[in-house]
């Protein structure tokens, strides 16, 4: 069982009247990479700045392996931040860009340059202590502030959109390079992003948030194929969601059918949403579909199609491997286990807190 090192409590934190975060509770491990994925104005970088103590919560608590540290400065923190800008001096080459903060803590010139060097290699940057930081790619900038950020040995990295500003087969790359120095450093990561396949692909654990909330926690593998509600089904990859009655266990009516699924627990005759992710659902002959419908546009995305079909009164989105006609009539076949059932708000106030 890992280590908590991380704790915040109850965290409240408003700006100019407006809340930000609402009693947030969280927790992160040792040698975790945890990921704090949403949309534009969900909280995730004010909790990120919290924890880097470049704001202070209005209410709640910040626990540092057991240790208070809310009211902790920034440089009295065991964390350091990799911003989105990165911050690089211009006036300043690589070298003495990464010994930076080793100077202001009065390290030696031995312990300095051997630490430039491990930090280097770390970030595949070895030859480069004497070039000009405004000269370099983003790729290269962002490479020199993570080494500049680790030579300080934080127990914790922050990182606060690092990829954002690159080209996509760029971001793909360092995607993999920041999980491969995580692994080397063994040390824990907090990461945000709004880009869901980046928190998918990189992450140990997702925290998807929504105004102020945490929507839920959990695994990719776990917030991609059981989400919790319609806000995690719909941001997480694409979704058809459909309301629905669970009639009994391992029974949802949908769209005027009793269709089998491998859910239990939700009561009789209860409303529910239904989520069906579009690469599960089967394309067949109309006739042996559990719906008939109509295809009524085909779009090539590269790797798979995205089809969109009209059956039963709702449009669907399906996604192939193989193309077809728009025109055509064809069927739909859901696999129960494909089937995923989540519980409807029960109140006005847990419809803002879980699916707004």
């Amino acid at each position: 069982m890992k280590k908590e090192l991380l704790r915040l409590e109850r965290i409240n934190k408003s700006f100019d009247g407006r809340k930000i975060l609402e009693d947030l509770d969280l927790t992160i491990h040792e040698n975790e990479f945890v990921t704090l994925l949403g949309p534009s104005g969900c909280g995730k970088t004010t909790t990120l700045r919290l924890i880097g103590g470049f704001e202070l919560p209005d209410s709640g608590r910040i626990l540092f392996d057991g240790q208070d540290i809310t009211q902790l400065p920034p440089e009295k923190r065991q964390v350091n931040t990799v911003f989105q800008k990165y911050s690089l001096f211009s006036n300043m080459d690589v070298a003495e860009n990464i010994a930076f903060g080793l100077k202001i803590k009065g390290k030696s010139q031995s312990y300095i340059k051997d630490k430039i060097r491990y930090a280097l290699k770390l970030v595949n940057l070895e030859g480069y202590e004497h070039a000009n930081v405004t000269g370099m790619s983003g790729g290269q900038q962002q490479r020199i502030a993570i080494a500049r950020a680790v030579v300080n040995e934080p127990k914790v990295l922050l990182l606060d959109e690092p990829l954002s500003a690159l080209d996509l087969k760029l971001r793909q790359q360092m995607q993999r390079e920041l999980v491969k120095i995580k692994r080397e450093l063994g040390i824990t990561f907090v990461f945000v992003t709004h880009d869901q396949e980046e928190a998918l692909s990189m992450s140990d654990t997702v925290v998807v948030m929504n105004q102020g909330w945490i929507q839920q926690i959990g695994t990719p593998e776990s917030v991609y194929n059981e989400p919790e509600n319609a806000f995690v089904a719909d941001f997480i990859g694409d979704s058809n969601i459909i309301d629905g009655i669970m009639v009994r266990d391992r029974l949802v009516h949908l769209l005027g059918k009793d269709i089998p699924c491998i859910n239990t627990g939700f009561g009789e005759n209860v409303p529910v949403d239904v989520q069906i992710r579009p690469e599960d659902i089967q394309i067949t002959a109309p006739e042996d579909g559990q719906y008939r419908g109509v295809i009524k546009s085909v779009v090539f995305k590269g790797t798979v199609y995205d089809i969109t079909i009209e059956a039963a009164g709702f449009e669907w989105l399906v996604q192939t491997i193989t193309g077809h006609e728009a025109g055509r009539e064809v069927g739909l076949q859901l696999a129960a286990s494909n089937i995923q059932i989540m519980a409807k708000p029960a109140s006005e106030d847990e419809e803002a807190a879980k699916d707004v």
